[in-house]
Parts: structure tokens; C-alpha cells; sequence
């Protein structure tokens, strides 16, 4: 009887102890699944709303396209909110995020939210008009649809420390805007035909993606900046409102009923390995190519 009741215990005891070790597991299962930073697309919610960054001038494109494309693809996340807090940046990064925003609302179903903080301007403005739904406060600087270039002359510098610029060129505008001497009249005219382009190719995604005719659009992109409330009263945005109004919006628009579960991506922290590799760039407020002389053309508010 003794020796019944011992072997009951020991089952008892492994039996137990089999079923904490399962029910451990699937807890760590549903934490990793369903992780506010986590790299996979499962998740055991389904009332979530992704909010992503992005903060700064945008000099490139790729991270925050990678995150919009990961989120956009989870099948708990019903919405997105982009938080903007930017003067906008390089032209082809700026139109480069706008596509992707565009390309995760068509293939992915998923309603995407502007949340502008204190500035959305320029570059950032139009990526804004990629979305479902633009929200600023009404003191939120935004605007300033237009094209900049700007690069450094140091001719003057050349020729105080009797040094000479030498150029073999195939062709006349090869060199043109060479930091080593002025502007001829041909290359101010060649550069603002790239300006002029630009500025038409910034104006016409305005108007197709807010359903503006074009020349009212041109009336408003002088390159002026305008404060949330006017660019509401001249169809630039949509409401004002809050960051939190705006995700309670995104909500909304996604059918979620109740308070949504907010998921954000992992703040990568810096190392200092991550300094002797090089990999520090992006963390750091400068423009990457500012040690170089060629011009950079800019949807950047300044």
C-alpha cells in the first residue's frame, strides 16, 4: 500500500511538473509572438496599431521602409500610425518612403494614420500625403512644398592658399557645380530645369494624393511653411488633433473595438562596437554626405 501511495506521488509530481513546463512554454510563446518590438509577423492580438517614427532629416530611406513593411505585414496589426517629426530631406529617399507608404496601404489592406509633431514639413509633408488620413496640431509646422540644392564653394579658399583646380571633361556640364569656382549662366539654368522637375513631380503627388487641382496646390508651394491650423484651413491636412487622436482614429477606421493593443518596433541601442564598425550613422544628426562637394538637391525645409 506504502509503496502504491509512493509511485501515485512520483506520477503525481512528474505529471505536474511536465504540465508547469508546458504551460511555461506557452507563455513564453504568446510573449514572443505577440512582442511590441519582435521581428516576426505573428501575433496571438489582433486589435493592434502599429506606430512607427520617423524623426529628423531623411537622408535615407531603407530602415523605416523595412519597418513599415514588417508591421504592415503582421496579421494582428490592423493599423498604422506614423508619427512625423521632420523638415523632410533628400528628394529621392523622401519620394522613396511615400511609395512605400502608398504600396503597404494597397497591398496590405491596413488603414495608415499621420500623426505631424512639431514639424512635418517638406519631404515629410509628402510622405504625409501617402496616407489615409492626416492629423497635425494646430501649432505643427508643415508645408514648405518645394526644392532646395545647396553645396559648398570654396574657390575663394583655393585661391588664397594658391592651390588650382584641374578638370579633364567629356562634356561641359560634367563638372558642372564644381565647388572650385563660380556658376556659369548655363549651369544656373541646367540646375533649376532639375529643380524645376522636381518641384513639379512634389506638386502633382500633392494634388493626386489630397484631390487638389494643381494649380491651387502651386498657389500654396512657394516654399512657405504653414502652421497646422492653415494647412487644415487650406486642405493640407485633414483634422487637427493629437498623437492619441490620431491613433484613436486609426482604430476607428479599422473596425477595433475597444481600446487598441499600441505595438512599436525596438529601439536599436548603440554600441561601441557599433562606432569602430562604422554602423553609428544613422544615430547621428548629420548629413552623411556633407564632407562631399556635389550638390544635393533636398525637399527640406530650412
Amino acid at each position: 500500500m506504502a509503496e502504491k501511495r509512493t509511485n501515485f506521488l512520483l506520477w503525481l509530481i512528474l505529471g505536474g511538473g511536465a504540465f508547469l513546463f508546458f504551460t511555461v512554454c506557452l507563455l513564453a510563446l504568446a510573449v514572443y509572438f505577440s512582442s511590441d518590438g519582435g521581428g516576426t509577423a505573428i501575433s496571438l492580438y489582433s486589435n493592434q496599431v502599429a506606430l512607427l517614427e520617423l524623426e529628423g532629416i531623411i537622408f535615407d530611406s531603407k530602415e523605416f521602409t523595412d519597418q513599415l513593411k514588417e508591421y504592415a505585414g503582421r496579421s494582428g496589426v490592423k493599423a498604422i500610425v506614423v508619427r512625423l517629426n521632420s523638415p523632410g530631406g533628400g528628394v529621392a529617399a523622401s519620394q522613396e518612403i511615400y511609395d512605400a507608404v502608398k504600396r503597404a496601404r494597397a497591398t496590405s489592406k491596413k488603414k495608415i494614420v499621420i500623426s505631424m509633431a512639431s514639424v512635418a514639413a517638406s519631404g515629410a509633408y509628402y510622405i504625409a500625403c501617402a496616407s489615409d488620413k492626416i492629423y497635425a496640431n494646430p501649432g505643427t509646422i508643415t508645408g514648405s512644398i518645394g526644392v532646395i540644392a545647396e553645396w559648398y564653394n570654396y574657390g575663394d579658399l583655393l585661391e588664397w592658399a594658391k592651390l588650382k583646380s584641374v578638370v579633364f571633361k567629356s562634356g561641359e556640364l560634367k563638372d558642372a557645380g564644381s565647388p572650385t569656382r563660380p556658376l556659369t549662366e548655363k549651369e544656373k539654368a541646367y540646375f533649376q530645369g532639375l529643380i524645376d522637375n522636381m518641384y513639379h513631380q512634389f506638386v502633382k503627388a500633392v494634388a493626386t494624393s489630397r484631390k487638389m487641382d494643381e494649380g491651387a496646390v502651386r498657389r500654396l508651394a512657394d516654399g512657405r511653411v504653414y502652421t497646422g491650423q492653415e494647412a487644415k484651413q487650406n486642405g493640407l491636412v485633414d483634422e487637427l488633433g493629437t498623437l492619441q487622436d490620431a491613433i484613436d482614429a486609426a482604430a476607428r477606421m479599422a473596425g477595433i473595438s475597444g481600446e487598441p493593443r499600441l505595438v512599436t518596433p525596438q529601439k536599436r541601442k548603440l554600441s561601441i562596437l557599433d562606432f569602430l564598425l562604422g554602423d553609428s550613422r544613422s544615430f547621428l544628426s548629420f548629413n552623411p554626405d556633407r564632407s562631399e562637394s556635389h550638390i544635393r538637391f533636398g525637399y527640406l525645409w530650412r
